[in-house]
């Protein structure tokens, strides 16, 4: 996929942040002292009356915008996800969550493609933490098309929403037209012996898997999974019941995330293997994105092997 297009989902957040602010004036946008990274520097060039940065405060940060969101304001707060979901897990709980306050928090440099930042920055658990939260919708975008669109729909969404962003370019792979809608997952490709349901940067890694599948004479649905929390459970049940195996793709812990949000459906409505494509209960560690993805087991040939033993297990 190398002659794609790719663009770094963080990119599409700032982009898409001054987009919406060229159409609307009902939001301000706080930072943690990561303006440059997050990409909310962006929105800070374009509107700085309207950006605001809170320092390395994180706590606070969440604490500010849940303040501010109770008068009635549009409020959109960004910083790490490591910092976002771990460090200010509390405060994103009990002052966003339990007054279910339409706060956007906009979480960047998820998942082990963080690459050289290293473990401690490598959140690979935030999908699991934010999921938790009674009332919050977690959103994962695969490309830069459908982050733009997410952040519109949370836009209109009344509650708390959580969309985590990637500091890895990743290939371009919805069309200008692609309707985005919180809660519903889009079969990209049809098959029968397998599905496969991918989230994020894992999408575009389960449709080259699908390609080498089809190679073999396996024949794999595809299906883009944005939005983990609420699940689309009718998507979920029909894959299980037509094609008797699934596989989830994620960048994140196989605990709690995907793979746990389409057990949970499965398990209860139509009971077929699962076999994750995920990071293993484990630290992640420095080093270039691509290899880490490699050494993770987070690729299409990954992929592959989890789908046919996912159909081995029929």
């Amino acid at each position: 996929m190398a002659d794609i297009k790719k663009i770094a989902t963080r990119d599409s957040f700032g982009n898409g942040l001054v987009e919406l602010g060229n159409e609307r004036d009902d939001f301000i946008v706080l930072d943690a002292d990561l303006a440059a990274a997050t990409k909310t520097g962006t929105f800070k060039k374009a509107f700085p009356e309207r950006h605001y940065d809170c320092g390395i405060a994180e706590q606070n940060m969440v604490s500010i915008a849940a303040g501010i969101a109770a008068t009635g304001k549009r409020v959109v707060c960004s910083t790490f996800a490591m910092f976002a979901a771990g460090r200010a897990y509390e405060q994103v709980r009990n002052s966003i969550g339990y007054p279910h306050l339409p706060v956007i928090i906009g979480a960047t440099h998820a998942g082990i493609s963080v690459g050289e930042d290293g473990a401690t920055h490598q959140c690979c658990e935030d999908l699991a933490l934010m999921r938790t939260i009674p009332g919050m919708t977690v959103i994962n975008p695969a490309d830069d098309t459908e982050a733009k669109a997410a952040l519109r729909a949370a836009f209109d969404h009344d509650g708390p929403v959580y969309i985590r962003f990637g500091r890895l370019a990743v290939p371009v792979i919805f069309d200008e037209d692609y309707k985005f809608e919180i809660g519903k997952g889009v079969e990209l490709r049809e098959g029968s012996d397998v599905t496969v349901i991918a989230t994020g940067l894992l999408v575009a890694e389960a449709l080259e898997a699908y390609e080498l599948l089809k190679a073999e004479g396996i024949s794999a649905r595809i299906i883009n999974m944005p939005t983990i929390k609420p699940i689309d459970k009718d998507i979920i049940i029909k894959a299980a019941k037509e094609t008797g195996a699934i596989v989830t793709a994620e960048e994140h812990t196989v605990i709690g995330g995907l793979f746990g949000a389409v057990s949970e459906v499965v398990t209860m409505e139509a009971p077929a293997p699962i076999v994750p494509v995920a990071v293993n209960d484990v630290y992640g560690h420095s080093g270039p994105a691509p290899v880490l993805l490699d050494e993770f087991g987070l690729r299409a040939k990954d992929i592959v092997a989890a789908a046919k033993a996912a159909i081995a297990k029929k």
